[in-house]
């Protein structure tokens, strides 16, 4: 899903994709039923919190509650429309009509993007209503109760609402399989973590990754299980003269053990190495010489290159991920079928 960068690099947040379909009228509030228009369909588990090795700081829960939400609970019909500096403020998840699959059909596309349109709507008129002190209706009066609800100040929310606003597509299907393949990989990248010295938890990267997809590739170049680029895989993965190492699992875990040694070594914790296996070494010693060394700092304040939204909630992906591999039952109660285990060399993804 997110490319490894190679050692000194940043990386682009992706960007909403946005096709047009003349004729196509999107479900207004009133027209859409209850159960599409509110947070999840069953309810939320109960956050961890916890310090040590991987720190959830209270202010990074939101985000974490959003990727559970997104990894375990939203489908892949569902798309959740949220602002996308507060993810506490989803102000709608949607149900796709019909069959929906891994792709999209043009037509799923574009009711996505005029129900993005509506909220843009919404929100940007809501602020110039209250800019100007004009008469609210009913729908504004219920947005301001659930941007109120949050216990952060309506002007403070509402200010560029509608330029934050974001959709993000449910990934329950994809997430349950990556856990089913992972039974294949967990043990010997535990393994392989734990041989270098680093937290054996690290083996979760590749459901933010790649969703343990071995022949995984991304838009940037980046290949494999552990998306490592061709530079990176130069510095951290030599050898590989005869074939791409990056499509074998196993040797590509021993490069992101190499890779995330070296990274905490530079940055000193593990919230800014984990982000920087997205944003690179270089971009995050540079968010700490700007914000400090306070992650929760640097996720809220630090507007350098590239820090968009995917670096930003890199770390909070992964702890979402953590959350729920460390507790499947709870997040998937019918079961997983783990994939019995791999012996290193015996798979090497096909190109």
């Amino acid at each position: 899903m997110l490319m490894m960068l190679a050692l000194l690099s940043a990386c682009s947040s992706p960007s909403v994709k946005k096709e047009k379909l003349a004729g196509f009228k999107p479900y207004s509030v009133q027209q859409q039923p209850q159960s599409q228009r509110h947070l999840p369909q069953r309810p939320s588990l109960q956050p961890e919190f916890y310090v040590g090795i991987f720190p959830k700081p209270a202010e990074l829960e939101p985000a974490v509650g959003f990727w559970r939400n997104t990894y375990a609970v939203w489908s892949r019909s569902q798309v959740a429309f949220h602002d996308d500096r507060y993810l506490d403020i989803v102000y709608e998840v949607m149900t796709l009509p019909g069959y929906v699959g891994e792709g999209l059909t043009s037509v799923q596309k574009e009711l996505i993007s005029q129900r993005r349109e509506y909220w843009k709507s919404q929100l940007s008129g809501l602020e110039t209503k209250l800019r100007y002190n004009a008469a609210l209706s009913n729908n504004d009066r219920d947005l301001i109760a659930r941007l109120e609800s949050t216990g952060k100040p309506l002007t403070t929310i509402l200010a560029g609402s509608s330029e934050r606003l974001r959709s993000q597509r449910g990934t329950r299907e994809r997430f349950k399989r990556g856990m089913e393949i992972s039974g294949r990989y967990d043990l010997q990248f535990r393994k392989v973590f734990r041989d270098a010295g680093l937290p054996e938890d690290l083996a979760y990267l590749p459901h933010v990754e790649s969703s343990f997809q071995p022949a995984a590739k991304s838009s940037a170049g980046a290949v494999g299980m552990w998306q490592f680029t061709k530079a990176a895989a130069k510095t951290f993965m030599p050898g590989g003269d005869r074939f791409d190492q990056r499509l074998d699992p196993f040797a590509s875990a021993a490069g992101a053990a190499r890779y995330l040694s070296y990274a905490y070594a530079k940055l000193g914790d593990w919230p800014a190495a984990v982000t920087s296996y997205n944003h690179g070494i270089g971009g995050m010693k540079r968010a700490q010489n700007q914000a400090g060394r306070d992650f929760v700092r640097i996720v809220e304040s630090y507007d350098g290159p590239a820090f968009g939204f995917a670096s930003r909630n890199y770390y909070a992906q992964f702890l979402a991920a953590r959350e729920i591999a460390n507790n499947s039952l709870a997040y998937f109660p019918e079961g997983i079928q783990y994939e019995s285990p791999a012996l290193p060399g015996q798979y090497v993804a096909a190109e």
